[in-house]
């Protein structure tokens, strides 16, 4: 079943592809002709809704409070505030991609209720370090992926600390840190997506992208296995508040979404059930195409880029032979 090349499959196959399909839905934001109450709804229900939005930003704001160093602290370089941070980052990857591998993995305990991937165990061999895909990730993420993500982290409250970078507290602008949160999605998509298309141009893709690509039968570590120029790229726009004032708190939660929410996107489930009881949305079916096809998909729902700029793979039969047609022409300009 999952050995068929995705070249070779036909129409009537498409079942023993995926267990589990769902429609790919883009935010109403951009919709045309216009919906004003769809997209304003697009905009506020992340906020006003248990979702990973709200949970990133909740657990930023107690990170922020209880889990980081005094800013007086931080004026020089020095482990004793470095050191927290990169053992907080890491304790809460392992807790988030540890855990959610643990519950829908190794114990199983939603079985393949709402998984795509028919596919119950993820993959050994030889393309992956130690012969193991989720050894592999786990090392991935845990030493390229919390060192990244603790060095923009270190370097933006030690700018903060010695005035070089701008912040604005809340109480004095409550309508700033608002618009933060609403552009906020947006930002993160667009910049995924500029980004995503550069890792696939074929130099970039052999040598860093090729990495994260390896994941076929994607899982909860699969979010942050990447090359470390990847991890460089992907977290860079973060930068945005090195340059623009925002709250630290704003800063957390948008590394928080970079970081840990990939454990989520790349569950291979739609949504996290608890006794057949929605939890949480987790993967969407748009980016588990993208690992299925490579060339199609590169952005999120949040954004219209893929729509725009015709790389969209919606999972109809039409899209799939729009892709591999792109695939084999890309192959032929490369090959002669």
């Amino acid at each position: 079943m999952s050995s068929i090349p995705d070249n070779q499959v036909t129409s009537g196959q498409r079942k023993s592809i995926w267990n589990h399909q769902t429609p790919v839905v883009f935010a109403a934001l951009f919709d045309w002709p216009p919906r004003p109450g769809a997209a304003f709804l697009s905009v506020t229900k992340r906020w006003f809704s248990i979702s990973r939005n709200l949970l990133f930003l909740l657990l930023a704001v107690l990170s922020y409070h209880l889990l980081t160093p005094e800013l007086s602290s931080m004026k020089s370089l020095s482990l004793e505030w470095i050191g927290p941070i990169v053992v907080r980052n890491a304790v809460l990857m392992l807790t988030l991609a540890g855990g959610l591998h643990l519950y829908l993995f190794r114990y199983k305990k939603q079985g393949k209720k709402l998984k795509y991937d028919p596919r119950e165990e993820l993959e050994k061999g030889g393309k992956f370090s130690f012969r193991n895909q989720v050894h592999d990730n786990m090392f991935w993420s845990l030493s390229s992926g919390v060192a990244v993500w603790s060095l923009y982290e270190i370097l933006y409250f030690h700018g903060v600390a010695n005035g070089v970078i701008p912040t604005i507290a809340f109480t004095d602008h409550p309508l700033a840190f608002l618009l933060w949160l609403v552009l906020l999605p947006f930002i993160l998509s667009t910049h995924f997506y500029l980004t995503h298309r550069l890792l696939h141009w074929p130099p970039l893709f052999q040598i860093a992208h090729k990495l994260h690509h390896r994941n076929t039968h994607i899982g909860p570590w699969s979010g942050m296995s990447m090359h470390p120029i990847e991890h460089i790229l992907y977290i860079s726009s973060v930068l945005l508040h090195f340059v623009i004032p925002s709250h630290p708190i704003l800063v957390i939660m948008h590394l928080y979404t970079r970081c840990l929410a990939p454990a989520l996107s790349h569950a291979g489930f739609e949504q996290i059930l608890v006794k057949d009881k929605k939890l949480i949305d987790a993967a969407d079916f748009h980016h588990q195409l993208h690992h299925r096809f490579f060339e199609c998909n590169y952005g999120n729902p949040d954004s219209p880029w893929d729509r725009w700029f015709g790389s969209l793979h919606d999972g109809s039969d039409a899209a799939t032979a729009m892709v591999r047609e792109r695939r084999r022409r890309m192959y032929q300009s490369r090959h002669g």
